[in-house]
């Protein structure tokens, strides 16, 4: 943004920008100001080392405020009607006083780096709801499709007083297991066509899921879903249970038509009483804790070590040698560990 400045010639010159203000954040956040919330959701996307700093320290004066919302994974074929169904649901649960967060994993180009971020047309009616909150997150090139900040959003959400926390993943891929690993309950959406479908489903992935929910069960499709629900649970009577002492079914519902979805929030309901009284809730929580400082530790080392400005500067020539067969890909590495360990040396000397 420019200003014009009064004098024998004109000149335009740019505006600062305003600090970041974590009290300000903060507050806002504590508040439920969706406005703060997203401006806070930015500042912990960025991948500007100044807006990391803030935004940890963001995070640190709001962890005591996290942990009291209901988390839920939300994955599902292509075609399965992922959007419809979160925005029903979402729907659902807003008319029953609850307060919901969407966060829409959005698929990032692999060619132009650009993301699709359609998600809030997908879901107009529950992006209105002054209940709701829903955030297209891109993956920016990250591991199976998860963006790398996805945990903390989920973070911020909680402080700001969101009693249900819906993750949609991209589609069933790696993307998955890194969801499953910060929500409480996983649940995935078929369609009818059991048969064909598990040709394409990955085992791993049914073992994930909490429950399956086979969606478009309405009209001439009904009965097939019907099927298709009976196929599902006898196979996951052969499966590994996803939570311990939890009993993973098939069920079958409407989103369009709004049908079953009760159902289901009543087997959700269920689930988190039980694993509370089981201790099974917390257990979790706890080790999901350990399971993403792990992951976040890989992630810091590698962001120092890519912005390290040597790193920068020789990644290229390096890049080249490997093309050209100058250098054996474990040279490369080498030379390149090398000067990252002689940059932290000189930089603590």
């Amino acid at each position: 943004m420019t200003e014009y400045q009064p004098g024998r010639k004109k000149r335009f010159v740019k505006k600062k920008k305003d600090p970041i203000s974590i009290a300000e954040l903060k507050a806002g956040i504590l508040n439920g100001d969706r406005s703060q919330l997203a401006k806070a959701i930015t500042l912990i996307e960025s991948n500007a080392e100044d807006h990391y700093a803030s935004g940890q320290e963001l995070l640190q004066e709001l962890l005591p405020h996290t942990g009291n919302s209901f988390r839920i994974g939300i994955t599902g074929v292509p075609g399965a009607g992922k959007s419809t169904f979160i925005e029903q649901f979402g729907e659902m649960l807003c008319d029953a006083g609850l307060r919901v967060a969407v966060l829409a994993i959005d698929p990032s180009s692999s060619i132009s780096g650009g993301s699709i971020l359609g998600d809030k047309t997908r879901m107009e009616q529950l992006s209105k709801n002054p209940r709701a909150f829903v955030r297209p997150s891109p993956t920016a090139g990250t591991l199976g499709g998860v963006h790398r900040k996805t945990n903390e959003t989920l973070l911020l959400c909680e402080a700001a007083g969101y009693d249900f926390i819906i993750i949609e993943t991209v589609g069933v891929g790696q993307s998955e297991v890194m969801v499953r690993q910060m929500v409480d309950f996983f649940l995935l959406l078929v369609i009818t066509g059991a048969g064909d479908e598990l040709q394409g489903m990955k085992k791993g992935i049914m073992e994930l899921a909490d429950a399956l929910l086979v969606n478009k069960a309405d009209g001439e499709n009904k009965a097939l879903a019907e099927k298709t629900k009976r196929e599902l649970n006898q196979i996951l009577h052969f499966l590994v249970p996803a939570t311990k002492g939890w009993s993973s079914r098939a069920y079958a519902c409407s989103a369009l038509k709004n049908e079953g979805l009760n159902e289901l929030w009543s087997v959700i309901q269920q689930f988190e009483t039980q694993t509370k009284e089981q201790g099974v809730f917390e257990d979790r929580r706890r080790r999901q804790k350990q399971e993403w400082f792990h992951t976040m530790l890989k992630e810091r080392i590698l962001s120092d070590f890519f912005f390290r400005k040597n790193i920068k500067s020789s990644l290229p020539d390096m890049e080249v040698r490997v093309r050209t067969g100058d250098f054996t890909t474990s040279q490369a590495i080498e030379e390149l560990l090398k000067q990252y360990k002689e940059a932290i040396l000189h930089e603590n000397s």
